[in-house]
């Protein structure tokens, strides 16, 4: 019998996400998601959220990092890894979810674009709206062929 360690989730981050390095230099971010789950109560369906802390190691959590932001919406592929620790004489344990895969799918609630959102950390914010063309010009060269 094969035992079987898969987890794939689709939510919103519920904070920016937080990236460190270990004293070895490996990079490690980590954040939460919350994932609704649908359920009835009487006559109502009524949305219960579930929360789960996500642990990603290495390049691509430093490329994510800044794009990790609150609200966003994001798949995680990976494992469950259950920590344990003693406190104060109390054995501990948390369970996480080591991802081995992160896709960003999308934007922030109120916010229709991709991308979008807002964060207090100047390099996450988006640099806001094109330059317009100049008057006259409607961005397209005259010689087109038909």
């Amino acid at each position: 019998m094969v035992d079987i360690n898969h987890v794939i989730l689709i939510g919103r981050l519920t904070r920016d996400s937080e990236l460190k390095y270990t004293a070895n230099g490996q990079a490690v971010c980590k954040f939460s998601i919350a994932v609704n789950r649908r359920k009835k109560n009487g006559d109502q369906w009524v949305d219960e959220p579930n929360f789960f802390d996500i642990v990603l190691w290495g390049r691509q959590g430093e490329t994510l990092n800044q794009y990790l932001i609150k609200g966003k919406l994001v798949g995680v592929d990976g494992e469950l890894r259950q920590d344990r620790w003693e406190q104060d004489g109390q054995n501990r344990s948390k369970v996480e979810i080591v991802a081995d895969n992160v896709q960003l799918l999308g934007g922030s609630p109120g916010n229709s674009s991709f991308g979008g959102g807002s964060s207090p950390n100047p390099a996450r914010q988006d640099p806001g709206p094109a330059p317009a063309a100049p008057a006259g010009d409607d961005g397209f060269t005259d010689d087109i062929p038909f």
